[in-house]
């Protein structure tokens, strides 16, 4: 973590604005900085802005799915360290394996996840990174 800010910053990368706002508001609570990118494409201009602890990347996005950008993210050198969590719909077995193949750190389905489970995953990744 870097020590230029004193909370870790959450890119939360997701188009459905219930499910964000859901999110936003619960890590808030946690004391996260969190950004808030609504497609793909605002999602890697995000990361590359502000250089975020953790992200956590829906797959079905506008612009640029979440597979794209998890590939653009871990390509990038300034950016392939940082932990990706994929929080999801798609729970074929086929996506969790491209998920965690393309380098993702964790992948879960948001219907097996309460919002409380998955800020607990996220402490983990960002103490792991640590």
């Amino acid at each position: 973590m870097s020590t230029s800010h004193t909370k870790p910053i959450i890119l939360l990368v997701e188009d459905d604005s219930f499910l964000a706002g859901m999110y936003v508001t619960k890590l808030t609570m946690e004391h996260y900085q969190v950004e808030l990118a609504t497609d793909g494409e605002i999602g890697l201009a995000k990361a590359a802005e502000v250089h975020p602890d953790l992200i956590l990347l829906d797959i079905l996005l506008p612009k640029i799915n979440g597979f794209d950008v998890l590939r653009q993210i871990k390509a990038n050198p300034d950016l392939r360290d940082t932990p990706v969590i994929l929080l999801t719909n798609l729970g074929q077995k086929s996506d969790v394996t491209q998920g965690l193949d393309l380098g993702a750190a964790d992948y879960l389905i948001k219907a097996h996840f309460m919002p409380s489970e998955v800020v607990e995953k996220i402490k983990q990744h960002l103490q792991a990174s640590r």
